[in-house]
């Protein structure tokens, strides 16, 4: 066993406390590979004074130096792209080519930052009334924080630091205890392309330091990432005591494919959306719904493709990974486990084509004849089981769609214009495809669902991102002319 300790980033030092840690393992072997030091109150203290003490000299740095700061950043993170992708592997059991493309899509935001200066451009209008005018400016918030999840280790904080400190804020993240190593990593890249000490600092540790940076009077704002009972948590006590907070939650990402799509193409993207990083993922597709008579084909190629799928450690040349621990792979099987108890049908069970070894091991799994009110329907499983229910119009299908109570992602796959278009208007979610089945948006727009998938009023990243990390001023003004200086207590009028 490893006795290696995982310290936290405050002020651009490694702190080591020597008190409570919490044990990080490899997926995919079972082996413990060290230990992750647990946060007290004092330490986020510290963190967020840290912070605090960076932010009026981060908030004075120009736009242009703050963007040429950031083309440094995406240079340096480039460059160490690779070594961001081990560690994750390593830590969370995804394949390393998934693992690399997580890091690219984190980088795109970091790209997007790169222009902050136009990003951050306000209004101006002149005269609007008698020698008046009035501009508008947005302005960074303060001291921000970011919990982050074990599944995308590298690329949601990336999607939280990125915009806060490109828009002036300093920053304090709080990642999943079970995959640590990637954010500390990023936290010495930040420094090696020039970030001043205390404007990223990392924590780790438990509900101790969430709740302590939700408490804690100096943190303007809190981005999460994680379950939709835990975002809600988070919204509630963030915002009840003033915070801006941005919390998004679980899903149970649909895809519909109707008669005329392409049933090669749809079984390939459910495949992929469904079983991709072992399906923890919060935009995997869960649910494939068939239309019309669409169904047994469906099935059938989606069977045949899973069997040509290799399961292993991500570190080697295999298809899919391990789930994140034991206990939950125990979980995700006990869906597989429960199924036909309920009247589902198992077409392919994970559970008996698992490697050998002590590593968190299930292979895809999938159902057919699921339907609402079931467990393996009802539930965000997280993990690799695609469920097949079917419908026999679209009509049924969309509310299926409507009627969940989580809106992150929804897919239909279709070769009809008029009716894909019908969809994006018909659907409730905040992420749709047309013939995609993971719709996540680029850099330049906003990553967001809705009803229980998010909890507060703006996405993450892009132009919402920026909204959400700065606020809004607005000044008037009027040079002096006594000529026209007079007393009035009259409401001011704009003429």
């Amino acid at each position: 066993m490893s006795t290696d300790r995982i310290g936290h980033w405050i002020a651009g030092k490694i702190n080591v406390n020597g008190g409570d840690t919490g044990p990080v393992f490899n997926p995919a072997t079972g082996e413990q590979t060290g230990c992750v030091e647990f946060a007290t109150a004092a330490e986020v203290d510290s963190a967020v004074e840290a912070a605090k003490a960076a932010f009026p000299e981060w908030r004075a740095m120009s736009l242009a130096r703050r963007a040429e700061l950031f083309f440094r950043i995406r240079e340096v993170f480039l460059a160490n792209r690779e070594e961001i992708a081990r560690l994750v592997t390593a830590e969370h059991g995804k394949t390393f080519a998934d693992a690399f493309a997580e890091v690219g899509r984190g980088v795109e935001v970091i790209e997007y930052c790169c222009g902050i200066p136009d990003h951050l451009k306000g209004e101006y209008a002149e005269q609007v009334s008698t020698g008046v005018d009035v501009h508008s400016v947005r302005q960074p918030l303060g001291v921000c924080a970011g919990i982050t999840p074990f599944n995308f280790p590298a690329m949601v904080p990336m999607w939280m630091w990125a915009p806060a400190l490109a828009c002036g804020n300093t920053f304090v993240l709080k990642p999943s205890e079970k995959d640590p190593s990637a954010p500390m990593l990023m936290a010495e890249l930040l420094r090696e392309a020039g970030v001043p000490d205390g404007v990223f600092n990392v924590v780790h540790g438990d509900r101790v330091a969430v709740d302590t940076l939700l408490g804690h009077p100096d943190v303007a704002a809190v981005s999460f990432v994680g379950s939709t009972p835990v975002a809600r948590h988070v919204y509630e006590q963030a915002t009840v005591r003033g915070k801006r907070c941005q919390a998004l939650g679980g899903a149970k990402n649909h895809m519909i494919v109707l008669p005329d799509a392409d049933i090669g193409m749809a079984a390939d993207a459910a495949v992929s959306a469904a079983y991709g990083s072992a399906g923890e993922r919060c935009m995997a597709v869960s649910v494939v719904v068939a239309v019309g008579g669409v169904g047994d084909a469906l099935v059938e190629a989606i069977r045949q493709r899973i069997a040509k799928l290799t399961v292993g450690d991500g570190a080697d040349q295999v298809d899919m990974g391990p789930l994140i621990t034991g206990e939950h792979r125990a979980r995700v099987a006990g869906y597989v486990r429960k199924a036909p108890g309920e009247g589902a049908t198992i077409v392919v069970d994970g559970r008996v084509a698992t490697p050998d070894g002590d590593g968190y091991f299930l292979a895809p799994s999938l159902l057919d004849h699921v339907k609402p009110g079931m467990k393996a329907y009802d539930d965000e499983i997280f993990g690799p089981v695609l469920s097949v229910t079917r419908t026999d119009t679209y009509e049924e299908a969309v509310r299926l769609v409507n009627d969940n109570p989580y809106g992150n992602g929804t897919a239909i796959f279709t070769r009809d214009g008029g009716v894909a278009r019908r969809f994006q208007w018909d659907a409730q979610a905040g992420m749709v495809g047309i013939n995609v089945p993971i719709p996540v948006p680029a850099a330049q727009f906003s990553f967001g669902g809705w009803k229980n998938s998010l909890f507060g009023d703006t996405h993450m990243y892009g132009r919402e991102g920026i909204r959400f990390y700065t606020r809004g001023k607005v000044i008037t003004s009027r040079w002096p002319d006594p000529a026209t200086s007079r007393v009035d207590l009259g409401f001011p009028e704009t003429r």
